[in-house]
């Protein structure tokens, strides 16, 4: 499982002009579910990102996570990250996972987020969305497990 996360100011996720999902100061997660991934890949990963310190503290030092900052969390599913680009000029999905074994990982990672007390919005599984972000910093980091 892939998690790529960015510090933002804010994000949000439109379908077809519809607002699904926004949140202000947090974490965009983009989450590419493989074919090996498991419950407890969800789990790992949730956890890892939740805890994970990505926001200053008040030596301007990375020590704080989104916890720490009672952020929020917008989660949008991202089978891309998936894809294996090592060779040619097209990438391979071939490692990523299903769609149905990819919406049933990416909903249990949501409920891992959200039973951390975080507050989590997605976008919506399989649609083709439009993403907005202001990313502080620049900070990302992609996250495996």
């Amino acid at each position: 499982m892939i998690g790529l996360i960015q510090r933002v100011s804010r994000a949000k996720v439109t379908v077809a002009d519809e607002l699904v999902g926004s949140i202000g100061p947090g974490l965009l997660v983009l989450l590419g579910v493989e074919h090996k991934d498991d419950e407890a890949s969800a789990e790992k990963l949730a956890r890892r990102i939740v805890n994970y310190r990505v926001f200053s503290d008040s030596e301007d030092k990375m020590n704080n996570s989104v916890i720490d900052q009672q952020g929020e969390i917008l989660v949008v599913s991202q089978f891309t990250l998936a894809a294996d680009t090592r060779k040619g000029r097209r990438p391979s999905f071939s490692s990523a996972a299903t769609p149905d074994q990819a919406l049933h990982l990416y909903k249990i990672f949501c409920e891992k987020v959200a039973a951390q007390g975080i507050a989590v919005k997605t976008g919506r599984f399989a649609a083709d969305m439009q993403v907005e972000l202001i990313n502080d910093g620049p900070v990302t980091f992609e996250l495996k497990v």
